[in-house]
């Protein structure tokens, strides 16, 4: 299997102002394409650091992909150490200068000489031309190892990986093993349990097939992945472990791919059966509202939704009863529930979702700790809530509340009786 090394540059990957997201996503995209990713360097804009770690990685790996340090500004010098690792000089691409003056045209900027630097480019290199921003991309060979330069900005190195690097790969390196990788998206379920649900894997993981239990905020993933000589043979290895996921969890499983979100599968679920949905949110301050909205065509189920945090905003706008907030307090099933009916009779929509809580780090008692959250639906006929106690994580208790929302629907929508994490159901 070939080495890769990722080199990342920049003092604000260092000093944490950015985090480094582009290492994760590079060093999963080499995997699939049948590297060993054996190292990731993180470095500040030094030219001794970029000149020592380039020229190391040079004579280690296979292939070496750099981010960073291509910009115009007076920190962005990995250009010029890679030039003097070389030994070469700069030189103008005119394609590339052509496509930095038209945008900067287009978006009425003033064009500068700083401008133009970008198209300057080591002569030795083969340029990766980037339609998606003013930094080219470019690809060195020396002695049979590769090198890579990409810009920082995420969605431009990932498009200059997907258009321009992987060809390159596929020319460069014939022949290689490549790996097939499924990532099964689980919601409402701890990880512990959800690996005692599916049981002893051992049996499966032979052959170069592996498993691993990514947990997050907002669910746990399950991975497999396993080698092969061609993407077909590599799939085919994964044929059991995946129909044995299904038989033991399907339950919780709620689409495939890495980047798949619950709200799109709820959202499509919404679609297809023509119904409508409106949120009353508290504790989550509008997270939920932005979940749902995020998906591109949710304006055909979404009909809107009420940030109720004050009690009065609760009262005049949701038409919740002050007598029992004064009773109950505003966490509680009684409010949760009113808040649900309230927010759908507003918008007139088939389903009405709420969320009460107390995200912390403060304002816990003995009766209600910190990340204690109700939940209430209003699902035609059907008025429930449920309670959760989470833990005392501001933000993952709202990214968790979300998340549990949105799973009870699916859960409810496909005639599932449990709800996550077993949360016990209070009708109203």
């Amino acid at each position: 299997m070939k080495k890769a090394y990722i080199i990342s540059i920049g003092n604000e990957l260092l000093i944490g102002d950015t985090v480094n997201t582009n290492a994760a996503w590079i060093g999963s995209y080499l995997t699939d394409q049948g590297f060993n990713v054996e190292q990731v360097f993180v470095i500040p804009d030094s030219y001794d650091l970029i000149t020592r770690r380039i020229t190391e990685a040079l004579s280690e790996a296979d292939l070496t992909v750099v981010t960073g340090g291509l910009g115009p500004t007076h920190d962005d010098i990995t250009k010029k150490a890679v030039a003097d690792i070389f030994e070469v000089s700069m030189q103008e691409n005119e394609e590339v200068l052509l496509h930095i003056r038209q945008i900067f045209k287009r978006r009425g900027f003033r064009f500068s000489p700083t401008n133009a630097e970008q198209a300057l480019v080591p002569e030795n290199c083969e340029v990766l031309f980037n339609k998606k921003g003013t930094a080219p991309g470019m690809w060195f060979v020396k002695n049979n190892r590769y090198l890579v330069l990409l810009p920082g900005v995420p969605h431009e190195m990932k498009h200059l990986m997907e258009k321009r690097v992987l060809p390159k790969i596929h020319e460069t390196f014939p022949g290689r093993e490549v790996w097939a990788t499924q990532y099964f998206r689980t919601a409402g379920v701890p990880e512990s349990t959800l690996s005692d649900q599916i049981g002893e894997l051992g049996d499966y993981l032979n052959n170069g097939v592996g498993v691993a239990y990514l947990p997050g905020a907002s669910g746990v993933t399950i991975r497999i992945s396993a080698s092969g000589s061609k993407t077909s043979e590599a799939e085919e290895k994964l044929v059991q472990l995946r129909n044995l996921l299904y038989e033991k969890a399907a339950n919780v499983i709620f689409g495939e791919g890495r980047e798949l979100r619950l709200s799109q599968v709820v959202g499509e679920m919404l679609a297809e059966r023509s119904l409508t949905i409106a949120a009353a949110e508290s504790c989550t301050g509008g997270l939920l509202s932005d979940a749902i909205t995020d998906i591109p065509g949710s304006s055909e189920y979404m009909l809107g939704g009420v940030v109720a945090y004050a009690n009065s905003a609760k009262m005049n706008y949701l038409g919740v009863a002050e007598a029992d907030i004064d009773r109950y307090g505003a966490v509680s099933r009684k409010v949760s529930l009113q808040m649900a009916a309230g927010v759908a009779a507003k918008f007139n929509a088939d389903i009405g979702v709420s969320t009460t809580g107390i995200a912390g780090p403060g304002g816990g008692t003995v009766e209600k700790p910190v990340g204690t959250v109700w939940m209430g639906f209003k699902v035609g006929d059907d008025h429930f809530a449920l309670k959760a106690v989470l833990g005392n994580d501001r933000l993952i208790n709202k990214e968790r509340t979300v998340m549990i929302v949105l799973e009870t629907i699916r859960r409810h929508l496909i005639g599932l009786e449990h709800y996550p994490y077993n949360l016990k159901l209070h009708r109203a």
